[in-house]
Protein backbone atom coordinates (compact mmCIF):
# COMPACT_ATOMS: atom_id res chain seq x y z
CA UNK A 1 0.00 0.00 0.00
CA UNK A 2 1.04 4.01 -0.35
CA UNK A 3 3.68 4.68 2.38
CA UNK A 4 4.92 7.55 3.72
CA UNK A 5 6.98 8.80 -0.10
CA UNK A 6 3.82 7.52 -2.12
CA UNK A 7 1.85 9.93 0.11
CA UNK A 8 3.94 12.53 -0.28
CA UNK A 9 3.77 12.00 -4.62
CA UNK A 10 0.33 12.70 -4.16
CA UNK A 11 0.51 15.61 -1.92
CA UNK A 12 2.82 17.15 -4.30
CA UNK A 13 0.07 16.99 -7.10
CA UNK A 14 -3.06 17.93 -4.95
CA UNK A 15 -0.76 21.40 -4.58
CA UNK A 16 0.01 21.40 -7.86
CA UNK A 17 -2.85 20.84 -10.09
CA UNK A 18 -5.91 21.86 -7.14
CA UNK A 19 -4.79 24.33 -4.27
CA UNK A 20 -6.03 27.43 -5.13
CA UNK A 21 -8.69 26.83 -6.79
CA UNK A 22 -12.62 26.01 -6.25
CA UNK A 23 -15.04 23.32 -6.56
CA UNK A 24 -17.74 23.70 -9.08
CA UNK A 25 -19.13 20.12 -8.92
CA UNK A 26 -18.04 17.37 -6.35
CA UNK A 27 -20.04 13.83 -6.67
CA UNK A 28 -19.45 11.39 -3.80
CA UNK A 29 -20.42 7.26 -4.36
CA UNK A 30 -22.15 6.23 -1.25
CA UNK A 31 -20.13 3.65 0.49
CA UNK A 32 -21.21 2.87 4.19
CA UNK A 33 -17.43 2.11 4.89
CA UNK A 34 -15.12 4.19 2.98
CA UNK A 35 -16.93 7.16 5.24
CA UNK A 36 -19.07 5.35 7.07
CA UNK A 37 -16.61 3.45 9.32
CA UNK A 38 -15.08 7.09 10.50
CA UNK A 39 -18.41 8.60 10.82
CA UNK A 40 -18.71 10.42 7.63
CA UNK A 41 -21.02 10.40 4.76
CA UNK A 42 -20.79 10.50 0.91
CA UNK A 43 -23.69 13.33 1.13
CA UNK A 44 -22.32 15.07 3.64
CA UNK A 45 -19.02 15.20 1.94
CA UNK A 46 -20.52 16.33 -1.36
CA UNK A 47 -22.04 19.06 0.94
CA UNK A 48 -19.36 20.21 2.60
CA UNK A 49 -17.10 19.94 -0.67
CA UNK A 50 -19.29 21.55 -3.28
CA UNK A 51 -18.42 25.58 -3.92
CA UNK A 52 -15.47 25.29 -1.70
CA UNK A 53 -11.93 26.61 -2.46
CA UNK A 54 -8.81 24.41 -1.64
CA UNK A 55 -6.11 26.44 0.52
CA UNK A 56 -3.49 23.72 1.31
CA UNK A 57 -2.55 20.12 1.57
CA UNK A 58 -0.51 18.12 3.67
CA UNK A 59 1.03 14.78 5.52
CA UNK A 60 1.10 12.90 8.26
CA UNK A 61 3.03 9.47 7.22
CA UNK A 62 0.33 7.74 5.51
CA UNK A 63 -2.59 9.58 5.73
CA UNK A 64 -2.81 12.98 3.76
CA UNK A 65 -5.16 16.12 3.97
CA UNK A 66 -6.87 18.94 1.65
CA UNK A 67 -7.61 22.31 3.44
CA UNK A 68 -10.44 24.20 2.45
CA UNK A 69 -11.15 27.85 2.40
CA UNK A 70 -14.22 27.28 5.45
CA UNK A 71 -14.02 23.87 7.74
CA UNK A 72 -14.58 20.55 7.70
CA UNK A 73 -11.34 19.65 6.04
CA UNK A 74 -10.81 16.45 4.53
CA UNK A 75 -8.54 13.73 6.21
CA UNK A 76 -7.70 10.72 4.05
CA UNK A 77 -5.86 7.02 3.87
CA UNK A 78 -5.66 4.80 0.94
CA UNK A 79 -5.80 1.58 2.48
CA UNK A 80 -4.77 -1.03 0.50
CA UNK A 81 -5.79 0.14 -2.89
CA UNK A 82 -6.37 3.28 -2.95
CA UNK A 83 -5.39 6.52 -4.96
CA UNK A 84 -6.59 10.17 -6.24
CA UNK A 85 -6.59 10.31 -9.85
CA UNK A 86 -5.78 13.38 -11.59
CA UNK A 87 -6.92 13.91 -15.12
CA UNK A 88 -4.48 13.59 -17.34
CA UNK A 89 -1.80 13.93 -14.60
CA UNK A 90 1.38 11.45 -14.04
CA UNK A 91 0.21 10.80 -10.37
CA UNK A 92 0.78 7.07 -9.96
CA UNK A 93 4.11 5.86 -9.06
CA UNK A 94 4.29 2.88 -11.22
CA UNK A 95 3.04 2.00 -14.93
CA UNK A 96 0.20 0.71 -16.32
CA UNK A 97 -0.37 -0.49 -19.79
CA UNK A 98 -4.16 -1.75 -19.33
CA UNK A 99 -6.65 0.51 -21.83
CA UNK A 100 -9.37 0.56 -19.38
CA UNK A 101 -7.07 2.52 -16.71
CA UNK A 102 -7.06 5.68 -18.66
CA UNK A 103 -11.05 5.86 -18.75
CA UNK A 104 -13.19 8.99 -17.08
CA UNK A 105 -14.44 9.17 -14.66
CA UNK A 106 -12.61 5.12 -13.52
CA UNK A 107 -14.15 2.61 -12.03
CA UNK A 108 -14.31 2.58 -8.18
CA UNK A 109 -14.59 6.14 -7.64
CA UNK A 110 -15.56 7.29 -4.40
CA UNK A 111 -14.92 10.98 -4.63
CA UNK A 112 -15.15 12.93 -8.07
CA UNK A 113 -14.05 17.04 -7.92
CA UNK A 114 -14.30 19.62 -11.37
CA UNK A 115 -12.91 23.01 -10.75
CA UNK A 116 -14.66 26.07 -11.83
CA UNK A 117 -11.51 26.84 -13.93
CA UNK A 118 -11.16 26.81 -17.62
CA UNK A 119 -9.71 24.30 -18.66
CA UNK A 120 -11.09 23.09 -15.74
CA UNK A 121 -9.20 20.27 -13.40
CA UNK A 122 -10.70 16.76 -12.63
CA UNK A 123 -9.68 14.57 -9.44
CA UNK A 124 -10.94 11.00 -8.71
CA UNK A 125 -10.56 9.21 -5.35
CA UNK A 126 -10.47 5.72 -6.27
CA UNK A 127 -10.46 2.49 -4.00
CA UNK A 128 -11.77 -1.27 -5.39
CA UNK A 129 -10.95 -2.79 -2.46
CA UNK A 130 -13.06 -0.19 -0.05
CA UNK A 131 -10.11 0.23 2.68
CA UNK A 132 -9.55 3.29 2.40
CA UNK A 133 -11.11 6.15 4.75
CA UNK A 134 -12.33 9.96 3.77
CA UNK A 135 -13.49 11.78 6.57
CA UNK A 136 -14.52 15.16 7.33
CA UNK A 137 -12.37 17.08 10.65
CA UNK A 138 -14.55 20.34 11.91
CA UNK A 139 -11.25 22.68 12.91
CA UNK A 140 -8.99 24.98 12.18
CA UNK A 141 -6.81 24.20 9.10
CA UNK A 142 -3.60 24.33 12.07
CA UNK A 143 -5.67 21.76 14.41
CA UNK A 144 -6.14 19.03 11.88
CA UNK A 145 -3.36 16.54 13.64
CA UNK A 146 -4.69 17.31 16.80
CA UNK A 147 -7.71 15.48 15.98
CA UNK A 148 -7.94 11.68 15.37
CA UNK A 149 -6.76 9.81 13.91
CA UNK A 150 -3.82 11.61 13.26
CA UNK A 151 -3.02 12.55 17.24
CA UNK A 152 -2.80 8.93 17.53
CA UNK A 153 -0.19 7.92 15.63
CA UNK A 154 3.71 8.71 16.00
CA UNK A 155 5.64 11.44 14.93
CA UNK A 156 6.64 11.95 10.85
CA UNK A 157 10.29 11.36 10.39
CA UNK A 158 10.36 13.98 7.96
CA UNK A 159 7.59 16.25 9.38
CA UNK A 160 8.49 16.07 13.25
CA UNK A 161 12.62 16.05 13.01
CA UNK A 162 12.27 18.44 16.49
CA UNK A 163 10.36 14.95 18.34
CA UNK A 164 11.79 12.05 16.00
CA UNK A 165 15.68 12.51 17.16
CA UNK A 166 18.01 10.04 17.95
CA UNK A 167 17.26 10.09 21.56
CA UNK A 168 13.66 9.68 21.41
CA UNK A 169 13.77 6.83 18.71
CA UNK A 170 16.42 5.21 21.22
CA UNK A 171 14.29 5.66 24.28
CA UNK A 172 11.35 3.72 21.84
CA UNK A 173 13.31 0.85 21.14
CA UNK A 174 14.35 0.58 24.04
CA UNK A 175 11.28 0.33 25.80
CA UNK A 176 9.42 -2.07 23.94
CA UNK A 177 10.08 -6.18 23.20
CA UNK A 178 8.90 -6.63 19.99
CA UNK A 179 11.05 -7.60 16.38
CA UNK A 180 12.29 -4.38 15.37
CA UNK A 181 10.20 -4.78 12.10
CA UNK A 182 7.10 -4.89 13.77
CA UNK A 183 8.15 -1.63 15.60
CA UNK A 184 8.50 0.42 12.76
CA UNK A 185 5.48 -1.03 10.90
CA UNK A 186 3.36 -0.10 13.97
CA UNK A 187 1.96 3.73 12.84
CA UNK A 188 1.51 4.13 16.75
CA UNK A 189 5.47 4.38 17.45
CA UNK A 190 5.97 6.21 13.56
CA UNK A 191 3.81 7.58 11.21
CA UNK A 192 4.53 6.40 7.61
CA UNK A 193 6.72 3.37 7.72
CA UNK A 194 5.34 0.43 5.82
CA UNK A 195 6.69 -2.85 4.39
CA UNK A 196 8.72 -2.20 1.75
CA UNK A 197 10.72 1.58 3.64
CA UNK A 198 11.43 -0.81 6.73
CA UNK A 199 12.87 -3.54 4.77
CA UNK A 200 15.11 -0.58 3.39
CA UNK A 201 15.65 0.76 6.23
CA UNK A 202 16.65 -2.26 8.08
CA UNK A 203 18.74 -3.20 5.29
CA UNK A 204 20.91 0.32 5.34
CA UNK A 205 21.02 -0.09 8.87
CA UNK A 206 22.42 -3.91 8.95
CA UNK A 207 20.07 -4.65 11.26
CA UNK A 208 17.60 -8.39 11.30
CA UNK A 209 14.39 -7.66 11.49
CA UNK A 210 13.38 -10.14 14.02
CA UNK A 211 15.76 -9.42 16.32
CA UNK A 212 13.81 -7.94 19.57
CA UNK A 213 13.80 -4.15 19.69
CA UNK A 214 15.73 -3.88 23.32
CA UNK A 215 18.29 -5.69 22.42
CA UNK A 216 19.84 -3.22 20.04
CA UNK A 217 22.74 -1.89 21.19
CA UNK A 218 22.99 2.46 20.69
CA UNK A 219 24.90 2.22 17.95
CA UNK A 220 22.56 0.34 15.82
CA UNK A 221 19.98 2.50 17.01
CA UNK A 222 22.14 5.96 15.93
CA UNK A 223 22.35 4.00 12.41
CA UNK A 224 18.44 3.20 12.82
CA UNK A 225 17.67 6.60 13.01
CA UNK A 226 20.02 8.10 9.95
CA UNK A 227 18.74 5.06 8.11
CA UNK A 228 15.08 6.40 8.36
CA UNK A 229 16.68 9.74 7.73
CA UNK A 230 18.22 9.13 4.98
CA UNK A 231 15.39 6.29 3.13
CA UNK A 232 12.41 8.29 3.99
CA UNK A 233 14.25 11.98 2.59
CA UNK A 234 15.45 10.16 -0.71
CA UNK A 235 12.63 8.43 -1.58
CA UNK A 236 10.45 11.75 -1.08
CA UNK A 237 12.56 13.76 -2.85
CA UNK A 238 12.14 11.25 -6.19
CA UNK A 239 8.13 11.50 -5.54
CA UNK A 240 8.40 7.67 -4.97
CA UNK A 241 9.47 7.01 -8.60
CA UNK A 242 11.34 3.49 -8.23
CA UNK A 243 13.51 4.31 -11.18
CA UNK A 244 15.17 6.69 -9.55
CA UNK A 245 15.93 4.68 -6.78
CA UNK A 246 19.71 4.18 -5.89
CA UNK A 247 20.70 1.29 -7.60
CA UNK A 248 22.09 -0.02 -4.36
CA UNK A 249 18.78 -0.08 -2.99
CA UNK A 250 17.42 -3.17 -2.16
CA UNK A 251 14.03 -2.38 -3.53
CA UNK A 252 15.95 -2.33 -7.11
CA UNK A 253 16.53 -6.12 -6.45
CA UNK A 254 14.04 -7.84 -4.16
CA UNK A 255 11.14 -8.12 -6.97
CA UNK A 256 12.51 -11.85 -8.16
CA UNK A 257 10.60 -13.36 -5.90
CA UNK A 258 8.17 -15.88 -6.70
CA UNK A 259 9.11 -15.50 -10.50
CA UNK A 260 9.99 -18.77 -12.35
CA UNK A 261 14.15 -19.29 -12.45
CA UNK A 262 14.76 -15.84 -11.19
CA UNK A 263 16.36 -15.50 -7.47
CA UNK A 264 16.40 -12.37 -5.43
CA UNK A 265 20.11 -11.03 -5.44
CA UNK A 266 21.88 -8.06 -5.22
CA UNK A 267 24.70 -7.12 -7.92
CA UNK A 268 27.15 -8.15 -5.50
CA UNK A 269 25.94 -11.80 -5.06
CA UNK A 270 24.37 -11.27 -1.79
CA UNK A 271 21.10 -13.30 -1.02
CA UNK A 272 18.03 -11.89 -0.95
CA UNK A 273 15.79 -14.07 1.44
CA UNK A 274 12.03 -13.57 2.57
CA UNK A 275 10.84 -13.95 6.23
CA UNK A 276 7.53 -13.11 7.60
CA UNK A 277 7.36 -10.66 10.85
CA UNK A 278 5.00 -8.74 12.75
CA UNK A 279 2.51 -10.55 9.72
CA UNK A 280 4.36 -9.27 6.92
CA UNK A 281 6.66 -10.45 3.71
CA UNK A 282 10.34 -8.83 4.89
CA UNK A 283 13.32 -8.98 2.36
CA UNK A 284 15.97 -9.90 4.18
CA UNK A 285 19.77 -10.16 3.01
CA UNK A 286 21.34 -11.96 5.79
CA UNK A 287 25.08 -11.80 4.44
CA UNK A 288 24.51 -7.91 6.06
CA UNK A 289 21.53 -8.29 8.83
CA UNK A 290 23.27 -10.10 11.17
CA UNK A 291 21.58 -11.27 14.38
CA UNK A 292 23.10 -9.84 17.24
CA UNK A 293 20.59 -10.75 20.22
CA UNK A 294 17.53 -12.65 20.94
CA UNK A 295 14.58 -12.74 18.01
CA UNK A 296 10.98 -13.60 18.21
CA UNK A 297 11.36 -17.02 16.56
CA UNK A 298 14.48 -18.13 14.30
CA UNK A 299 14.22 -18.57 10.69
CA UNK A 300 13.68 -21.56 9.13
CA UNK A 301 13.37 -21.08 5.61
CA UNK A 302 15.34 -23.11 3.30
CA UNK A 303 16.95 -19.78 1.33
CA UNK A 304 18.42 -18.67 4.68
CA UNK A 305 22.05 -18.31 5.10
CA UNK A 306 23.57 -20.26 7.08
CA UNK A 307 25.12 -16.89 8.72
CA UNK A 308 21.52 -17.40 10.27
CA UNK A 309 21.17 -19.33 13.97
CA UNK A 310 18.80 -22.25 13.33
CA UNK A 311 16.13 -23.48 16.28
CA UNK A 312 16.51 -27.04 17.39
CA UNK A 313 13.49 -28.69 15.50
CA UNK A 314 12.05 -30.49 18.98
CA UNK A 315 12.35 -26.71 20.78
CA UNK A 316 9.11 -23.99 21.02
CA UNK A 317 8.95 -21.50 18.74
CA UNK A 318 7.61 -18.07 20.14
CA UNK A 319 5.76 -16.19 18.15
CA UNK A 320 5.68 -12.48 17.99
CA UNK A 321 2.73 -10.68 16.17
CA UNK A 322 1.98 -7.23 15.74
CA UNK A 323 -1.65 -6.30 17.64
CA UNK A 324 -4.74 -6.85 14.80
CA UNK A 325 -4.19 -4.13 12.49
CA UNK A 326 -6.98 -1.90 12.40
CA UNK A 327 -8.91 -0.93 8.60
CA UNK A 328 -9.06 2.45 9.68
CA UNK A 329 -6.05 3.50 11.71
CA UNK A 330 -3.97 1.74 8.94
CA UNK A 331 -0.84 -0.23 10.24
CA UNK A 332 -0.95 -2.19 6.79
CA UNK A 333 1.71 -2.10 4.51
CA UNK A 334 1.06 0.07 0.99
CA UNK A 335 -0.69 -1.77 -1.90
CA UNK A 336 0.93 -3.92 -4.97
CA UNK A 337 1.49 -2.28 -8.33
CA UNK A 338 2.78 -3.41 -11.31
CA UNK A 339 5.90 -4.44 -12.80
CA UNK A 340 7.76 -1.03 -13.64
CA UNK A 341 6.56 0.19 -9.73
CA UNK A 342 6.24 -0.47 -6.36
CA UNK A 343 5.26 -3.97 -6.40
CA UNK A 344 4.02 -6.00 -2.85
CA UNK A 345 4.54 -9.52 -1.70
CA UNK A 346 2.00 -10.36 0.65
CA UNK A 347 -1.12 -8.24 -0.10
CA UNK A 348 -4.41 -8.71 1.90
CA UNK A 349 -7.16 -11.36 0.44
CA UNK A 350 -10.43 -9.93 -0.84
CA UNK A 351 -13.05 -9.88 1.92
CA UNK A 352 -16.90 -10.15 1.48
CA UNK A 353 -17.12 -6.21 2.26
CA UNK A 354 -15.53 -5.78 -0.85
CA UNK A 355 -17.53 -7.86 -2.81
CA UNK A 356 -20.51 -5.97 -1.93
CA UNK A 357 -18.90 -2.91 -3.01
CA UNK A 358 -22.09 -0.61 -4.79
CA UNK A 359 -19.33 0.13 -7.58
CA UNK A 360 -17.67 -3.24 -8.02
CA UNK A 361 -17.37 -4.19 -11.37
CA UNK A 362 -14.94 -6.97 -11.00
CA UNK A 363 -12.47 -9.17 -8.80
CA UNK A 364 -9.26 -8.12 -9.93
CA UNK A 365 -7.25 -5.93 -8.05
CA UNK A 366 -7.28 -2.80 -10.38
CA UNK A 367 -4.07 -1.06 -11.05
CA UNK A 368 -4.99 2.13 -11.83
CA UNK A 369 -2.84 5.29 -13.66
CA UNK A 370 -3.17 7.23 -15.88
CA UNK A 371 -1.14 6.87 -18.89
CA UNK A 372 0.57 9.76 -20.43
Amino acid sequence: MPELAEVSRIVHFIRKHLVGKTLSVVQAQNDDIVYGKVGTSAAEFQKAMQGNKIIGAGQQGKYFWITMSKAPHVVMHFGMAGWLKIRDADTYYYRTTKAGDSEWPPKHWKFLLETDETPKTEAAFVDFRRLSRIRLVDCPADDIRKHTPLKENGPDPLLDKDIFTAEWLTNKVKSKKVPIKALLLDQANISGIGNWMGDEVLYHSKIHPEQYSNTLNNEQIIQLHKSIDYVCTTSVDLLADSEKFPEEWLFKHRWGKGKKNQASVLPNGNKIVFLTVGGRTSAVVPAVQRKTGPVAKDVTSDNESDNATKTPANSKRKRTNVKKEDEDEDHAPKRAASKRRIKNEDEAPIKKEELESPNRTSGRRRSARSTK
